[in-house]
């Protein structure tokens, strides 16, 4: 296999799509260092696991000795990228998205090599467009081609208002890759639209096509909707060790393969030979790896010495039942979210076992019979030593 084909085969591993792998193979035979981007809008402080499947695949590109550009969209997080929405979301404030990037950097630097990161900001050339500047760059895409991305053509078709801002954001997010003359653009697979408006812009700005990759999007710990933040079916990178554990512990068997897939840096034979062992023991490996990426390894140890600490009682099962509850504002009482998880028959049974000492939620015993949960977290309750449910409040 020669030194090209090689690449490309570490390219592609868990990507969903490469366009076009001929177009990639020929940057590659050039010899020079690629530019590959990728942006994020900082519309969150806080970036979680499914951020990070397509910031693993830049370090692959990092690694294989190229220009990697890690694109901060300050001013694109004005407009608020419309993928996927259903309805429109309302833009943040500069002082927000400045506030949310600083942290994004410190976050991207636990994967990425600081030293070999080019970190750019696109209100860098945004700023400068001006009104004459977006009027000439909107010049260059009709409309019609901008209403065929799937979500726009859904809300046309159900009457759901489209604000103008919102045609605007592929064309900003492709005007990026003309600015930074991207060779290659990472996104997940809801940005492929996005990605080919930029392919589409460089060829209309007479510069060589960027090649598009697209990464697929990381389920949560429950359902089947991508991990989000305000579903609260993520895993932080900056949260304590123990709750990373804690919450990649509770996954099911299935998910715990798809987690590996797109997270863990074990090569494929590694993860080919973990298959043929127990999927706890593989789980145990998988979760200290991912803290001890975002925390370090004396971390992942421990975290793992207190997991195994609070469930020794009871071992938890690997493939608990998960729901989603909805709560009142303020959150949900102990007792309610109990019986509703049917892990207890009523309220004053869980009442009752939250006395005896009998219930634990993430592992810690409940005392507190006024103890809410409230609305966006996810819990692991246990009631005896039997009874499990990974619970996201709602």
């Amino acid at each position: 296999m020669s030194a090209i084909e090689q690449a490309i085969q570490t390219i592609r591993r868990g990507a969903d799509e490469l366009i076009v792998e001929e177009e990639l193979a020929k940057k590659l035979a050039g010899g020079r260092k690629l530019r590959v981007k990728l942006g994020l809008d900082p519309t969150a402080p806080d970036l979680h696991l499914g951020h990070t499947v397509v910031i693993n695949k830049l370090r692959d590109f990092q690694q294989l000795g190229h220009q990697v550009q890690f694109l901060i969209g300050d001013f694109t997080g004005m407009i608020g990228d419309p993928s996927g929405k259903n309805q429109t979301r309302p833009p943040l404030t500069r002082e927000e998205i400045e506030r949310n990037a600083k942290t994004y950097q410190d976050q991207v630097f636990k994967i990425l090599d600081p030293e070999k990161t080019q970190v750019l900001y696109n209100s860098e050339w945004s700023d400068k467009l001006g009104a004459e500047g977006m009027i000439r760059l909107a010049s260059r895409y009709t409309v019609a081609r901008l209403l065929e991305r799937d979500d726009f053509a859904k809300r046309m078709k159900s009457n759901q208002p489209i604000s103008l801002h919102e045609l605007l954001y592929p064309l900003m997010q492709g005007y990026d890759s003309v600015a930074m003359k991207a060779d290659v653009e990472l996104g997940g697979t809801d940005q492929k639209f996005n990605l080919l408006v930029g392919k589409e812009l460089q060829k209309q700005y007479g510069q060589e096509q960027q090649c598009i990759l697209t990464m697929p999007l990381l389920e949560g710990l429950v359902g089947d909707e991508k991990m989000s933040k305000s579903l609260g079916n993520y895993v932080g990178i900056n949260e304590p060790p123990q709750q990373i554990f804690g919450k990649l512990m509770s996954i099911s068997d299935e998910r715990m393969w798809r987690y590996i897939e797109l997270l863990s840096f074990e090569s494929p034979a590694t993860i080919r030979q973990w298959k043929s062992e127990h999927p706890r023991e593989v789980k145990v490996r998988f979760a200290k790896e991912i803290v001890a990426r975002f925390h370090g390894a004396q971390a992942a140890g421990q975290a793992q010495a207190d997991f195994e600490s609070r469930f020794r009682e009871g071992e938890m099962p690997d493939d608990m039942p998960e729901m989603t509850i909805r709560a009142p504002e303020g959150g949900i009482l102990i007792a309610q979210l109990l019986r509703q998880a049917n892990l207890t028959p009523s309220t004053s049974e869980a009442q009752r076992m939250i006395e005896q000492g009998g219930v634990k939620l993430d592992g810690e015993r409940v005392s507190d019979k006024s103890l809410k949960v409230p609305a966006g977290r996810t819990v692991v309750a246990q009631v005896g030593k039997r009874k499990f449910a990974r619970i996201t409040v709602k």
